[in-house]
């Protein structure tokens, strides 16, 4: 399967829809009585960034059925997103906490997802067929089968549909440790769902986490981009040679950089690693959803038929760009994208 062969049928993006509740880190929002909340997860995060980018796109995730979870619909409907397939069951929604500024991966992040109408969903109850007849891309990530058993039951499940259906797979190797409480390793999971990609993303200590694809100890101490490099191509060739359906592999390098954020990304396609420039930022707004920027530029440069280089430096400036944005997605148009690629010399 090739992923330039069709942009036809629209892009589902699968997983929980979260609140984010942002606390300031001093504690300052306990006398303000104010708690700023975003509405997002990795998956609609990427079907926002598509649908403001002009992709026909559509969500699946499950809410209870109640008058906040109308509003919600509402919010993402208006976004330019098609939320039929949501399913309506279970009593709550998913929560996290994330101190202002912080990143995902800090340990500042609280989840608060257990019993969530998502997690609580159980294989053999939704009609997949149905959900998937006018799909013809399907993305998903890592955070979902992180979160129990029955869960990553359902990925399997949903990608056994959509396989069949030989729609294009992508997923995002998101590893969030905090996440597999459940008594099994990731190792032990994500392999049964990855075989069923045709594009992983990630990064490459998430393939080592997730995929027991190993990293060189010395890369870090070496802190060379040429070196991070390399390691991206042996990465990317052990991912495929393990995962015979996966025709291209991304990896992002996100460093601290002084006070803000060195970050550049590449491509392994065709026995070919791209990569993009180097961008430096002074100063970070919110680091949440860059990383699903990114995903979500892959998407949209595979869609639109883009050449490999051409699709990582879209992706890498809208991630980059999203740095810049408060929220959990994007608000930057293709026209602001654009001007802001960065090209290697």
């Amino acid at each position: 399967m090739s992923l330039n062969a069709s942009n036809t049928g629209s892009v589902l993006t699968f997983g929980e829809l979260l609140l984010r509740i942002c606390p300031d880190a001093d504690g300052s929002w306990l006398n303000a009585n104010q708690l700023p909340v975003h509405v997002g997860g990795a998956e609609l995060n990427v079907a926002t960034a598509l649908a403001l980018w002009g992709i026909d796109t559509s969500y699946f995730t499950a809410l209870p059925d109640n008058g906040l979870s109308a509003q919600i619909i509402n919010y993402v409907n208006e976004r330019g997103i098609d939320t039929s397939a949501i399913h309506n069951g279970g009593t709550r929604l998913g929560l996290f906490y994330l101190t202002t500024g912080a990143d995902m991966k800090h340990d500042a992040v609280i989840y608060d997802r257990a019993g969530s109408a998502f997690a609580e969903l159980k294989p053999g109850v939704i009609n997949w067929d149905k959900v998937l007849s006018d799909v013809s891309w399907f993305h998903f990530s890592a955070i979902c089968p992180a979160l129990s058993q029955q869960t990553a039951d359902l990925c399997a499940e949903v990608l056994i549909a959509a396989s069949k259906r030989d729609i294009t797979i992508s997923i995002d190797l998101n590893y969030r440790a905090k996440l597999w409480q459940y008594g099994k390793h990731p190792q032990e999971i994500m392999p049964n769902l990855v075989k069923y990609c045709h594009l992983i993303m990630g990064n490459i200590w998430a393939a080592e986490s997730l995929l027991g694809i190993p990293v060189n100890p010395d890369v870090h101490h070496i802190g060379t981009k040429e070196n991070y490099l390399k390691e991206a191509i042996n990465s990317s060739e052990k991912i495929m040679e393990l995962f015979p359906k996966c025709r291209a592999v991304a990896n992002t390098f996100r460093f601290d950089h002084e006070t803000g954020i060195k970050y550049y990304t590449a491509l392994y396609q065709d026995g070919e690693l791209h990569n993009s420039s180097e961008y430096i930022s002074e100063n970070v707004i919110d680091k949440v959803g860059s990383g699903d920027c990114f995903m979500a530029g892959l998407i949209y440069g595979y869609r639109k038929q883009m050449n490999p280089l051409a699709i990582v430096n879209f992706a890498t400036a809208a991630a980059f760009e999203k740095l810049s944005i408060a929220g959990d997605a994007t608000k930057s148009t293709i026209e602001q994208i654009t001007q802001a690629i960065k090209y290697a010399n």
